[in-house]
């Protein structure tokens, strides 16, 4: 089969198509033949060397979602069959032809959504649904802010926080982005090249902040936290080393906390999975949410499409079709 692979560390021109064996199929698993895959962020540390893959992961395949259509099922395998269309959670290998991926890491492609629809969703509603609604207990009588709105995670986190809470603002890096976020459920969103969001909300009660930027942020965030606040951290791009002031934490009572997804067990990853197709699947099929595409490639322009993402000029995600 086809693959893309990091060949050595750097820029986007290191990943090179080449041929590899097809994946060996475990007993709790299927083989996908793969339709479209989501561009992340994360990919991009990895082809850069700063995101090694874990243990058991192929190490030069990047690729952490897929949509596609069951090729074949491992013996255990109950719920799949040949010819089912999914789209499924990876930590590797996403950019192929096929995969091998758990069962329980599979989800049913949503009948209202193609397959470059699907692809782009288990990496950034996974994030959300565990950071924003698991960790920091995202509710009804809740308000949302989002950094980086307009990618994929800030794209999603921003529709379901609008349906499950009461408001939802975000930053993103022009005006024009501003606009669609709020197109999507923000009740305002902040161009953060041309103002202070700090002191764009400082009168706004915000109790869930999901932060990928760190650095000088985090003092900002801490600050526009209300009583009881939660601060979810999911990157630190701007630097992880901050200062914090502990009286202040005490005395609103903040709570701090964050998670990566990609080293979480496959047991913690099953269970997310059965969460998510009961609490966000319905929303797809009624159109309520729905994943925002930015723009895809064909696999044979992957260097263009690293390039792009980098870039950051999309809204929304960028997608691999095969």
């Amino acid at each position: 089969m086809k693959s893309i692979v990091i060949s050595k560390p750097g820029g986007p021109e290191v990943l090179r198509i080449v041929a590899v064996d097809l994946p060996e199929v475990k007993a709790d698993e299927v083989l996908v033949r793969v339709q479209a895959a989501g561009i992340n962020r994360p990919d991009i540390f990895q082809r850069k060397g700063n995101y090694p893959a874990p243990a058991g992961v192929p190490k030069d395949i990047p690729g952490l979602e897929v949509s596609g259509i069951v090729e074949r099922c491992g013996a255990q395998v109950g719920r799949w069959k040949p010819g089912d269309e999914v789209c499924a959670l990876l930590a590797g290998g996403g950019y192929a032809e096929y995969v091998a991926v758990k069962e329980a890491h599979c989800l049913p492609k949503p009948a209202a959504l193609d397959f470059m629809e699907a692809a782009a969703l288990p990496e950034t509603v996974f994030t959300v649904w565990h950071n924003v609604f698991q960790r920091a207990k995202f509710g009804p009588n809740d308000n949302l802010m989002v950094h980086g709105g307009s990618g994929g995670i800030g794209t999603t986190a921003t529709q379901l926080g609008a349906h499950f809470g009461k408001e939802v603002y975000t930053t993103a890096g022009s005006r024009e982005k501003c606009d669609r976020c709020m197109g999507l459920g923000a009740t305002l969103a902040v161009p953060y090249h041309e103002e202070d969001f700090e002191e764009v909300l400082k009168h706004k009660e915000i109790n869930v902040i999901l932060d990928s930027i760190g650095g000088d942020y985090f003092a900002k965030n801490i600050n526009l936290l209300a009583v009881e606040g939660r601060l979810i951290v999911i990157n630190a791009v701007k630097g992880a080393n901050v200062p914090l002031n502990l009286i202040d934490l005490m005395r609103r009572r903040i709570s701090i906390s964050g998670s990566t997804l990609r080293n979480r067990s496959a047991e913690f990853k099953a269970a997310l999975a059965k969460e998510i197709e009961q609490k966000v699947w319905p929303l797809l099929e009624r159109g309520i949410f729905k994943p925002v595409i930015d723009r895809s490639y064909s696999y044979k322009e992957v260097v263009d499409a690293h390039r792009y993402l980098e870039e950051g000029a999309h809204f929304g995600k960028v997608i691999l079709t095969w």
